[in-house]
């Protein structure tokens, strides 16, 4: 690990001891170079929207070599601090986890999301705490932010889905989590109540089952709003408005407001 990448992986802790910051999610190297263009201070990846850019659905289709050659380009085309999506880690054992953490640190993330779901539901909570050990073993605390992302909400929990949630993140932070995600959640007084009860910075997903806008999230105690697919969405419902202008009318009003030739090959020089 660089003295660049510590310094990286400490630029992204930072960001959860401040009022809240909005975290964009990448899907390719050129998606990366906008956002941090913009001005964002770290950028995560998305698995969906990678998937979605090899024409697969999300869900696990995309292997671990594929997911982390994207990871890599991501990483390797902007200067701000990349958090990596990695699923639930590729791999049917913790020791699995731990190899995924530690290839991504390799490629320069300085930091993951842990999910402890896969295809059948959420993993027993002893299991999941596991793959969190060998996660954080992997990647030392000063060098890697380890996100541990919850599904509870998401796997469709029943109406013990706060306690849950909160029983699993308490277990994750002692196991060496630095921040909680709990995905799905929307309640804005739910969202209040797990920021106040979970003992780590929270981190929601805007645009996915919920609006509600990044503000009122931080007003909640959020430290941390993804965005998930949402932005790579954007892009591909934008691209299909196009396509059906032209088959429908052949006109081009799709490029009002678009970025110029000239202003990407300038944004995309060296």
């Amino acid at each position: 690990m660089t003295t660049a990448s510590n310094d990286k992986a400490a630029t992204l802790l930072s960001l959860h001891s401040g009022p809240g910051f909005v975290l964009p999610n990448a899907w390719d190297a050129g998606s990366a170079r906008v956002l941090e263009q913009v001005g964002f201070p770290a950028i995560a990846t998305t698995s969906a929207g990678i998937a979605w850019s090899l024409g697969l659905p999300d869900g696990g289709l995309v292997d671990r070599e594929t997911m982390l050659e994207h990871i890599g380009r991501i990483v390797a085309a902007v200067d701000v601090p990349v958090t990596a999506d990695l699923e639930a880690g590729y791999g049917d054992t913790a020791d699995d986890v731990g190899e995924t953490v530690g290839r991504a640190a390799a490629l320069g993330a300085v930091g993951a999301n842990i999910e402890d779901a896969r295809s059948d539901g959420l993993y027993e909570i002893e299991e999941a705490v596991d793959r969190i050990v060998a996660a954080r073993a992997a990647a030392p605390r000063a060098t890697f932010v380890l996100n541990a992302r919850t599904d509870t909400y998401l796997a469709g929990a029943d109406e013990d889905a706060f306690d849950q949630t909160v029983a699993r993140a308490i277990r994750y932070v002692e196991a060496g989590a630095d921040c909680v995600f709990v995905p799905g959640v929307v309640e804005e007084d739910t969202i209040r109540r797990l920021a106040e009860a979970i003992p780590a910075p929270l981190n929601v997903v805007a645009g996915l089952a919920s609006t509600t806008p990044a503000h009122t999230l931080f007003s909640l105690g959020v430290k941390r709003v993804s965005l998930g697919g949402s932005l790579a969405r954007a892009s591909m419902s934008l691209l299909e408005r196009a396509g059906r202008e032209l088959i429908d009318s052949g006109t081009l009003g799709f490029l009002d407001g678009a970025i110029s030739y000239s202003d990407l090959q300038r944004r995309f020089g060296p």
